[in-house]
């Protein structure tokens, strides 16, 4: 029997549009597509469902029960792209022992992190 893989997160919004929109320009997806009422992205194997939903806030009120981790080969230049799309950052990029970590909101209050990591760090995982 196959193993479950993950393949997706839904990700729910007040505002969809402007959360999709915010995650193309800052993280620029390999694949987009509008699947009914959902905007789908695709990072690496894994699709980013959006969808909007009534029972839910504006802004995230508990952003660290849940982080969007992206794994990057160049950090600095994926801050630069997210600070053009207006990103605020929580935690700025910073070295940790060779490899580089930044954390941001997005525009619904949820923890994203973007991570480079080292050769080092690779191989140990």
């Amino acid at each position: 029997m196959k193993r479950p893989a993950l393949d997706g997160m839904l990700l729910a919004s007040a505002d969809p549009r402007r959360l999709a929109t915010w995650y193309e320009s800052a993280l620029d997806p390999t694949e987009t597509a509008d699947v009914d009422d959902y905007r789908v992205l695709k990072y690496g194997s894994v699709h980013l469902i959006i969808d909007t939903r009534s029972d839910i806030s504006d802004k995230n009120p508990e952003p660290g029960r849940m982080i969007l981790n992206f794994d990057v080969e160049d950090a600095r230049a994926v801050v630069t792209r997210m600070e053009s799309a207006g990103t605020t950052w929580v935690a700025e990029l910073e070295d940790r022992d060779g490899s580089l970590f930044a954390t941001a909101l997005d525009p619904d209050g949820n923890y994203v992190q973007i991570i480079q990591l080292s050769d080092e760090h690779r191989a140990a995982m």
